[in-house]
């Protein structure tokens, strides 16, 4: 998937696969460069072999790509505790560390019984 340096992400959105999909245009470059000139591979891409981006084309892929980039990613956790924070619009960016942190601050964190 890497032939240089990279920008390696994980993207998270309803429907993301085929949304970056759509961006980065079809797989072989010479049919991206005719028919999607607009789309990364069409504008970027050099050869099938040297297309400028990569998209996972399933969930099942896309599960297998993230742990070979990202080993401590776990994607059970996300779903389960911090996408909701995603959602919520809480998630940070700080470009100077170049980490993501989550905003639980305006989380409701009291349990009270309604009776």
């Amino acid at each position: 998937m890497c032939s240089g340096p990279s920008d390696i992400h994980v993207l998270t959105d309803y429907n993301a696969i085929a949304k970056w999909r759509k961006l980065i245009g079809p797989t072989k470059v010479y049919q991206a460069q005719y028919n999607a000139p607009d789309t990364i591979r069409g504008m970027f891409g050099l050869s099938d072999t040297r297309n400028a981006a990569h998209g996972s084309d399933s969930e099942e892929s896309a599960v297998k790509e993230i742990g070979i980039f990202f080993e401590n990613f776990d994607i059970k956790k996300w779903y389960e505790s911090e996408e909701k924070f995603y959602n919520l619009g809480q998630v940070h960016f700080d470009p100077v560390a170049f980490l993501h942190s989550i905003d639980k601050t305006s989380i409701n964190t009291t349990k009270k019984r309604i009776t």
